[in-house]
């Protein structure tokens, strides 16, 4: 039996968590999925990864039962295509302001008649061979995650909640921080009322929110406002704090 796709478990109702992996190892990749994560987020917007680096990195991902998601470099064809080309499950795009933003997103993610993605169906997502029904498929199975990060965005949330094709809106509390003279202070009140206004209308809308969270609490908080798409913390930041432990425990 074929295990439904992200998107599907997302529309059905399902609350999904996962990271966001900077590291360029296709073993770290897999280890989300061994671990139990829903998904990891191969982040090409805030670290070294490509599309080349991550060809191994969704293969490995899927081995290990994850789903791989690529936050691609901004809102462009050319990124979007080469992240859904190489089999991504889903595909992340930073920055989306305006309802016009929103609308380039799904243009560029979705095939006709939905948008114009370029169609070559012998790549990684079409089995290298493609089939007839391949436009179909990805339609009905890629994810399309758009990025809500700053104050402009959350304004002109209920046009963009309206733009037939998206799945997922994706608050960044960081970059929601920064937008409003706080960097950084993502626990600060004026961040979360922004966040939860967002969430409300997206409930309104039947859309699905998603958010980055620095730990389990961090995510719960989010979790029960509404999100279920919730990637926690950052590979490297795991890894390191986890090295940390070891340091301070056993150190003089």
């Amino acid at each position: 039996m074929v295990s439904p796709s992200l998107r599907r478990r997302l529309l059905d109702g399902e609350t999904v968590v996962g990271t966001f992996q900077l590291l360029d190892s296709p073993m770290a990749a897999e280890m989300a999925g061994v671990a139990g994560l829903d998904f990891t987020i191969l982040d090409q917007e805030h670290g070294p990864l490509t599309a080349e680096t991550c060809v191994a990195m969704c293969a490995a991902a899927q081995g290990g039962g994850a789903e791989p998601v690529v936050r691609v470099r901004n809102n462009s064809e050319s990124e979007v295509q080469r992240a859904l080309d190489i089999g991504a499950a889903g595909v992340e795009i930073p920055q989306i302001e305006t309802v016009e933003h929103a609308r380039a997103a799904v243009e560029h993610a979705r095939f006709d008649p939905l948008g114009s993605r370029g169609l070559s169906p012998k790549v990684r997502a079409g089995g290298y061979t493609g089939s007839d029904d391949f436009t179909e498929r990805q339609n009905e199975e890629t994810a399309v995650i758009v990025h809500i990060e700053g104050e402009r965005g959350v304004e002109n949330i209920g046009d963009i909640v309206g733009v037939e094709g998206i799945d997922v809106l994706f608050l960044g509390p960081y970059d929601i921080s920064q937008s409003i003279g706080i960097p950084g202070q993502v626990r600060d009140e004026r961040v979360e009322s922004l966040m939860v206004e967002v969430c409300d209308r997206a409930a309104d809308a039947g859309k699905v929110v998603g958010t980055y969270a620095d730990d389990a609490e961090m995510a719960r908080q989010w979790m029960d406002a509404g999100a279920q798409y919730v990637a926690v913390s950052v590979d490297g930041t795991l890894l390191t704090r986890a090295f940390e432990g070891i340091a301070d425990a056993l150190g003089e």
